[in-house]
């Protein structure tokens, strides 16, 4: 064991000494997003230091949850990726977090929620897997000039498939989104900030399998 361990024989200190330390946990968040170039990151983890993230990274690395990859041409880039065994058991934990935390929010400024965190730092830890096994629902995300995919496949979040026809789609405020995820608000009463187009088989499917605080579109 390191010398920052917390040398307890206990699953919630092993976790800790592996992904304890600060900025480790928001760098995984990021991750779980999609691949990252590191200057992706920077801009993603504002008032983190480069050497620090730098150092992060490679302990990610080492301890198996992260891995560069090189994209092929034209992008022909270095990403950091979460890692398809060890990196990907990650995600659940990150979702539990996130909807551990929605209640312990601020309320949200408008223009000041990046829509990605919304989405998939917010909407997405609300997922029932239990009520959404053997349903398929595509999401579509028309965000503050951000467009974002959720696509639920069988109880999972898996690779949207962009070249479908989403079943609902989210035109407006990432604000607003985090506001009904909190549960503050319906997307009945966000209408005018939140507008959702889609057949009503699919907004009801989207209450069951989402829990939402409010069910708003019964």
């Amino acid at each position: 064991m390191s010398n920052k361990s917390y040398q307890q024989y206990c699953g919630i200190a092993a976790a800790l000494d592996l992904v304890g330390d600060r900025w480790t946990l928001l760098i995984l968040r990021e991750l779980s997003f999609g691949e990252q170039r590191f200057t992706d990151l920077r801009a993603g983890l504002p008032g983190i230091a480069t050497n620090l993230l730098a150092e992060r990274l490679r302990h990610l690395e080492d301890a198996g949850l992260v891995e560069q990859r090189e994209l092929p041409a034209p992008a022909a880039r270095t990403v950091y990726a979460l890692t398809r065994d060890q990196g990907r058991r990650i995600v659940p934990v990150l979702r539990a977090l996130a909807q551990f935390g929605l209640p312990f929010l601020d309320d949200p400024v408008e223009g000041k929620v990046r829509p990605r965190t919304a989405v998939y730092g917010g909407l997405a830890a609300l997922l029932d897997p239990a009520a959404a096994a053997g349903e398929d629902l595509l999401l579509r995300f028309e965000l503050d000039g951000d467009d974002l995919w959720l696509q639920v496949r069988d109880g999972r979040i898996v690779r949207a498939d962009r070249s479908a026809t989403p079943d609902l789609t989210f035109t407006g405020s990432a604000a607003a989104l985090v506001e009904v995820c909190r549960g503050t608000t319906t997307l009945d009463a966000a209408s005018a900030r939140l507008h959702v187009t889609g057949d009503r088989a699919a907004r009801r499917l989207f209450t069951r399998i989402f829990a939402l605080p409010v069910r708003a579109l019964a």
